[in-house]
């Protein structure tokens, strides 16, 4: 797959970052910003994938609550998830 990784990263930070509530700009930003950097270009994929979702759904996830959708088993899943947010 031939792409730019640098104009990914710019597309997932801002998309982390500006989500539309300010809880999932907090959480998610902080999770992108301590990642990006040593994530793999098919980690970033998943990220991309990850930040596509919407927020409640992303929410419940995080907090282990019901979703309605199914997450896939991977690498930034399980980072999102075990992500300790510090304010």
């Amino acid at each position: 797959m031939d792409f730019d990784i640098e104009k990914l990263k710019k597309k997932i930070i801002y998309r982390s970052n500006y989500r539309g509530t300010k809880e999932m700009d907090k959480l998610l930003g902080s999770f992108t910003k301590k990642y990006i950097n040593k994530l793999s270009n098919d980690d970033l994929i998943d990220l991309e994938k990850l930040l596509e979702l919407d927020d409640n759904n992303l929410y419940n996830f995080y907090n282990s609550l019901n979703t309605n959708i199914k997450f896939k088993k991977n690498k930034i899943n399980l980072l999102f998830k075990n992500f300790k947010y510090v304010d």
